[in-house]
């Protein structure tokens, strides 16, 4: 059980998308996702399903399962070409931390009814621009029962969020906690009006205020990850001891 939190997942992606192509944010991703639920029912995940990225089926149902990159430079959006070519070695700097494995989750990603799925949809939604704060935010409203820009295609996959609870839960599970407050909630990357606009950035100031928080939480989740590792790998060991 070794997870390098300075590995650089492209690295072994051979040119393509590190989501697909890397084997080992593959690897990382079971590694860190196989573990106990808050029902204390185990979510082991398989890798050897043809077709799937990763899979688990039990009595808790079926869930077909990808990697999804939480944190974006936006170094190859077109529409903030005009900031990030300002500021290149900035942009570059934010880019290198988000192939590491704190900048990575995992969502349900098959489609139901050939609708989007979580990571395409908020992808392509306006008021979300794959920002994961503000997805982070649609799903803790979601465990509220109230709406927001993601709302249908989460409700999509309900019987995946049922699995942890709560949104407490899923913070835990998932270790989230560096994104959340002392009171439960979202610790936004910038100034959040209630999705009532669409997220961009104004100035180089807050694209930078943008990628410090980003980074913050990348290198915060990363040294989680690292304890979480350490923690399990002693458990282990203190139980092959009992026996």
């Amino acid at each position: 059980m070794i997870i390098d939190t300075n590995f650089k997942v492209y690295s072994d992606a051979k040119g393509g998308d590190p989501d697909i192509k890397s084997p080992t944010l593959r690897r990382y991703h079971k590694i860190l996702w196989s573990k106990p639920l808050p029902n204390g029912k185990t979510f082991d995940l398989s890798d050897d399903k043809i077709g799937a990225y990763l899979y688990h089926k039990s009595e808790l149902g079926e869930f077909f399962l990808g990697s999804d990159a939480i944190a974006h430079s936006y170094k190859s959006h077109k529409r903030k070409k005009w900031i990030v070519e300002q500021i290149p070695e900035e942009v570059d700097e934010l880019e290198n931390a988000t192939f590491t494995i704190g900048a990575y989750i995992i969502f349900p990603n098959k489609k139901i009814n050939g609708k989007y799925t979580i990571n395409q949809e908020r992808g392509v939604n306006r008021y979300i621009d794959d920002r994961f704060d503000l997805t982070l935010e649609c799903i803790r409203l979601f465990y509220l029962g109230q709406k927001s820009p993601l709302y249908d295609t989460l409700l999509r996959y309900k019987d995946f969020f049922d699995l942890f609870n709560d949104f407490t839960g899923y913070i835990n599970f998932f270790l989230l906690q560096d994104l959340i407050d002392d009171e439960k909630k979202v610790k936004f990357y910038l100034p959040f009006d209630n999705f009532k606009t669409p997220p961009k950035f104004s100035s180089i100031t807050e694209y930078l205020s943008y990628k410090k928080r980003v980074m913050d939480f990348i290198n915060s989740r990363n040294k989680r990850i690292k304890d979480y590792i350490k923690e399990t790998k002693k458990d282990l060991k203190n139980n092959q001891d009992i026996i």
